[in-house]
């Protein structure tokens, strides 16, 4: 997952679903647009959202497309936060395209306006999503994330997901290059974030 650095615990927005997006024939027509402006303005701040430059606005509609086509059927979660009729953010997970792993999901894409930083729009966003893939019987979400995305990261912890990797230098941007950080909450098991459920162990006489 391609990462802006989520915000604090002001009030929270309003989540939509995608079937609550899709309800809303305003909100609808205008979410390609309003995601794109949100995403635009991200990444000409250099936010980690996996574009080196400001993606063009069919890009960002024949994504939210996909992702809506893969809501409908089952294969994804999408969330917008509204403060009022404006969008602040918006997020989405999508289930494996591979047979054998298509009951786990990743947490691709979670973005927060620059004006709804400070105002808990990116944990309200996350842990919505985390609660979409619990009851669409995901077994593991995961996500990757740039390593000096301090905040986002700090945030993901505090929901439960735990590292399981990292790719030194992979992420090339400005001349720079950063680690790739891979985190996961499994829900398997105990049904608790990221506490997979423990072998039984045999009786003691």
């Amino acid at each position: 997952m391609n990462a802006a650095t989520p915000g604090g615990t002001s009030p929270e927005p309003d989540l939509l679903d995608a079937g609550q997006l899709s309800g809303d024939p305003e909100l609808a027509a205008g979410f390609a647009v309003a995601a794109h402006r949100i995403l635009a303005e991200l990444v000409r701040g250099g936010a980690p959202l996996g574009w080196t430059d400001p993606p063009p606005a069919d890009e960002v509609a024949e994504l939210v497309e996909r992702v809506l086509r893969a809501a409908r059927a089952g294969d994804g979660a999408l969330r917008a936060a509204y403060a009022g009729r404006r969008l602040v953010g918006l997020g989405y997970w999508l289930r494996y395209a591979r047979p054998t792993n298509r009951q786990h999901a990743d947490l691709e894409k979670l973005a927060v306006a620059h004006g709804a930083h400070g105002r808990g729009v990116g944990r309200s966003l996350t842990a919505a999503l985390v609660g979409d893939a619990r009851e669409a019987g995901i077994e593991v979400l995961t996500l990757d994330a740039r390593a000096d995305n301090t905040r986002a990261l700090a945030l993901y912890r505090s929901l439960g997901f735990r590292e399981y990797g990292r790719l030194p230098g992979f992420v090339a941007m400005g001349g720079r290059r950063y680690d790739k950080v891979f985190y996961m909450l499994d829900f398997r098991g105990s049904g608790q974030p990221g506490r997979p459920e423990q072998p039984e162990q045999p009786e003691r006489a």
